[in-house]
């Protein structure tokens, strides 16, 4: 795989980092996931292709074997605020100087500098300070986060992933590794560039919720079928709301002019007349092979099944059963090969990650004793 040979040290953390990690775990990277004893699992449920080692950072002795595997890694992820890890003897200037080729990668919400960088948060509170969130919501209503998906994982996660590569890439002409300031604020903002050059644009120049893209045009929204389900409409250019005007059994010239923002509000209700009139399905049978741009809401469960995915086998399902998304992109000669084992138990995997980095059985046993690390192995079933 692309990534086969890279060695990641992963710092604990909610949802951006794991899946910061996972994502490089999937193109072939080696990833330790390092994990305070006494902790259950990895909430945001993101372990796959990794391995656990449970290690007490706190105290000194942990942290000075953290050191020992930064430097012998090619990447450190940590998510902590500004300021935490240095407090730990364990900042870039440290562990750089161990491994000059070391890549250390900070993930967090505000970032390393700045008045909010040693501030909690959670996605919503990045979208907000971004600029992006005022701009999502429907007319009349307030801002509202799709989900927590923006800031943790494209804003942040995605974009250190993208920084990771950058730095590995990099490192193959300066020979050095360097420190990544990837952060959910300046990522989502980034993301956002298209709002940005285009503000002045037609595209804005209406409320939130008016415009052609946040739901205030009849051609780019939802609407409700008669069994309570739901289709997607996109059609904005002429040749392809043409294909929406048919399939919907109306007649372009009985109807205003297709960027008429005034007359938007009676078209919605005309054409939420008309999807309320058959189910989805029935919808899926007029639209499905044409260029209409009108595609059905699939939930999780519906997706999966969907001929689309199916053909392209869109879905893994690992040895528990559990289903989840094909990593992508697709690579022609080095594609992902995701691992279809469970997630790791915490500590599952301390004693042969020490060991692997040249710790003694000695060396393990006291660590273990003194409760530096905690070992979980699972024990074989007979």
């Amino acid at each position: 795989m692309a990534l086969q040979g890279i060695l990641v040290v992963e710092l604990a953390g909610l949802a951006p980092g794991p899946f910061c990690a996972m994502v490089l775990a999937d193109f072939g990277a080696r990833v330790v996931r390092v994990e305070r004893p006494g902790s259950h699992y990895d909430v945001s449920r993101l372990g796959r292709g990794k391995r656990s080692l449970a290690l007490d950072l706190k105290q000194p002795r942990g942290a000075a074997v953290l050191r020992r595997l930064c430097a012998r890694s090619d990447v450190l992820l940590e998510p902590f605020r500004s300021g935490v890890m240095e407090k730990l003897q364990l900042g870039p200037e440290i562990l750089q100087r161990d491994n000059p080729r070391l890549i250390y990668a900070r993930l967090t919400g505000f970032g390393q500098s700045g008045s909010f960088s040693r501030l909690a948060g959670h996605d919503i509170n990045y979208l907000a300070l971004s600029g992006v969130l005022p701009k999502i919501g429907r007319n009349g209503e307030n801002p509202y986060a799709p989900l927590n998906l923006l800031a943790d994982f494209a804003g942040g996660g995605l974009m250190c992933v993208l920084g990771i590569m950058m730095a590995l890439f990099e490192r193959t002409r300066s020979g050095k590794g360097q420190v990544i300031d990837a952060n959910m604020v300046e990522g989502t903002a980034y993301l956002s560039s298209f709002l940005w050059k285009t503000q002045k644009s037609s595209l804005w120049e209406a409320p939130r919720g008016q415009n052609i893209l946040d739901g205030g045009a009849p051609f780019y929204t939802t609407y409700r079928t008669a069994d309570g389900e739901f289709m997607a409409v996109g059609a904005i250019e002429p040749q392809f709301y043409e294909l929406l005007i048919k399939g919907l059994g109306l007649k372009s010239d009985e109807l205003p002019n297709q960027m008429s923002m005034d007359d938007w509000p009676e078209m919605k209700k005309k054409f939420a007349a008309v999807f309320a009139k058959k189910t989805k399905a029935e919808w899926c049978q007029i639209f499905d092979g044409t260029d209409a741009c009108v595609t059905p809401v699939l939930t999780l469960e519906e997706v999966v099944h969907h001929d689309h995915s199916k053909e392209r086998g869109s879905f893994i399902t690992n040895e528990e059963q559990s289903m989840s998304p094909r990593p992508a992109p697709l690579l022609s000669n080095t594609p992902a090969i995701p691992s279809f084992k469970r997630d790791p138990f915490v500590g599952e995997h301390t004693e042969e990650i020490l060991d692997e980095f040249g710790f003694s059985r000695e060396e393990i046993d006291q660590l273990k004793s003194d409760k530096i690390i905690e070992s979980n192995k699972v024990k074989a079933s007979l």
